[in-house]
């Protein structure tokens, strides 16, 4: 299959291959896991930029490997768009994380009590705490969050 693009539409290919390189390389930039299984594919679609009037858009990076420019790095709405993901990322992690643990905390309180009752609805529980967790942060973002540090000894 062959395709043509655009020189725009290229630029918003290799804004991609940015964003997806990004997510794939995380915080563990050429040491991820995943990074081999893409960075063929990366180097296939920056080694195309010139050719489809891009070339402003790719740079020789050590070792001779094609990276996306600085252009891409620093652009405006990129950075927007990675800020806004980070920032949904944060929120949804913090949330489920939390309401993973209260609601284990719940859990292990019922069973270490011994009295009989009806068992927890995990799901429809969970979804509780995180709908008490979101209305708390919506309300107050980060303002109430309090951090114990546990003694050590």
């Amino acid at each position: 299959m062959k395709e043509s693009f655009s020189p725009q539409e290229y630029a918003r290919l290799l804004e991609l291959v940015q964003l997806g390189m990004r997510a794939v390389m995380s915080r563990q930039g050429g040491e991820s896991p995943h990074y081999a299984r893409y960075a063929g594919i990366e180097q296939k679609i920056l080694k195309l930029a010139e050719s489809h009037g891009c070339s402003d858009m790719v740079d020789v990076g050590g070792g001779g490997n094609l990276v996306p420019a600085a252009k891409i790095e620093t652009d405006k709405e990129l950075r927007k768009m990675v800020g806004e993901s980070d920032n949904d990322i944060f929120w949804h992690e913090l949330v489920a994380r939390l309401a993973d643990r209260d609601l284990g905390v719940e859990q292990t309180t019922a069973a270490l009590s011994g009295k009989p009752g009806p068992p927890i609805n995990a799901d429809g529980r969970l979804k509780e705490i995180e709908e008490a967790y979101w209305a708390e942060f919506e309300k107050h973002d980060l303002a109430r969050v309090l951090v114990l540090k546990a003694a050590k000894g």
